[in-house]
């Protein structure tokens, strides 16, 4: 009985003198922290829905109805008055128009093709000739593109209370 315990001690006390090595792993993701530069209300970036899926949402409503939500997308356009609306890429050829929520604020008007998460209520509406043609020449227009819009149009549209601006 001696023996096994002096045998079991000289172990453990050579496999305390042995030098452990560790590994250690480590992940890196290759997203990278993204900035963002907020405007109006403050929000954070987490469940915010891509644009192809709010774009599916817009094909299953009719004029007049409305959902809260937050989404991610990219701007194609942007009042270049004053920074009062922009137009948003729905992945799907489709653009949402965005107002600000009590015109509490506006964007910047270089922002175009730079990614956005906008936050408060989807919607759509029908916008008549005369707001069509402000926003034409809101937009910079010539007169004859902004004389064509002759007819009222069923769009998406969206009112933030809030947008994260991703700054790159």
């Amino acid at each position: 009985m001696k023996n096994y315990i002096l045998v079991l001690v000289m172990v453990l006390s050579f496999m305390a003198c042995k030098e452990e090595q560790k590994t250690e792993v480590v992940e890196t993701t290759e997203e990278m922290a993204l900035n963002y530069k907020s405007f109006g209300k403050e929000i954070i970036a987490d469940d915010a829905i891509a644009a192809k899926s709010i774009a599916e949402h817009y094909k299953a409503m009719k004029v007049g109805d409305s959902i809260d939500s937050k989404m991610t997308a990219k701007v194609a356009e942007v009042c270049q008055a004053k920074g009062c609306w922009m137009k948003l890429d729905l992945d799907n050829g489709e653009q949402v128009m965005v107002k600000f929520k009590d015109y509490g604020f506006f964007m910047p008007k270089n922002i175009a093709g730079q990614e956005v998460i906008i936050n408060g209520k989807a919607y759509v509406n029908e916008v008549p000739v005369e707001e069509l043609r402000h926003y034409a020449e809101d937009a910079g227009k010539t007169a004859e593109e902004i004389a064509a819009i002759t007819e009222s149009k069923k769009t998406y549209s969206f009112e933030a209370d809030g947008v994260l601006l991703v700054e790159e």
